[in-house]
């Protein structure tokens, strides 16, 4: 873990703090990466309620009531899935502020339109999600260490 990442996650964790709101994640190419970086954080039992890693489209409709129909659509990589997994991570637990990752880290997993390193982001936060689609370059390593970083960043600017 980068100390980057770290001091993401603790400005993350005092933007939380201050505002007395509860965080969420919903992973799956990350793994839990998001999770592992705000846990690393004294005291983020205050502010971190829990985290979802829904690597398969499955649990993502059984844990965050992810439609199947849209992960049909628009496949399990979209920002469509990506913004309802942030929903779903909201309303499947007490916390008011979520944050996902869905992605192809690689080497394979590549799809037309989708090359190796793109990831999809969603944050959602009361009734307003934002999501966003990147394609992040280098190897499976640091194509989530950039997901996660990127993920902690679109919190701090959803909580500012």
């Amino acid at each position: 873990m980068t100390n980057d990442i770290i001091d993401l996650a603790t400005r993350v964790g005092r933007a939380l703090e201050a505002k007395g709101l509860l965080l969420a994640t919903a992973e799956s190419c990350t793994g839990g990466g998001v999770s592992q970086a705000i846990t690393e954080i004294p005291g983020s039992t205050g502010w971190f309620e829990c985290g979802f890693v829904t690597y398969s489209n499955a649990s993502k409709t059984e844990m965050l009531d992810v439609s199947a129909a849209l992960i049909a659509q628009f496949g399990s990589v979209s920002e469509e899935v990506a913004g309802a997994m942030a929903e779903g991570a909201v309303a499947n637990s007490n916390a008011h502020v979520a944050v996902s990752t869905t992605g192809i880290a690689g080497p394979t997993g590549a799809v037309p339109g989708k090359p190796v390193g793109t990831v999809c982001f969603g944050w959602s936060k009361g009734d307003t999600t934002y999501t966003e689609r990147l394609v992040f370059s280098g190897d499976r390593h640091a194509v989530r260490e950039q997901t996660v970083a990127h993920a902690l960043a679109g919190l701090l600017r959803l909580l500012e």
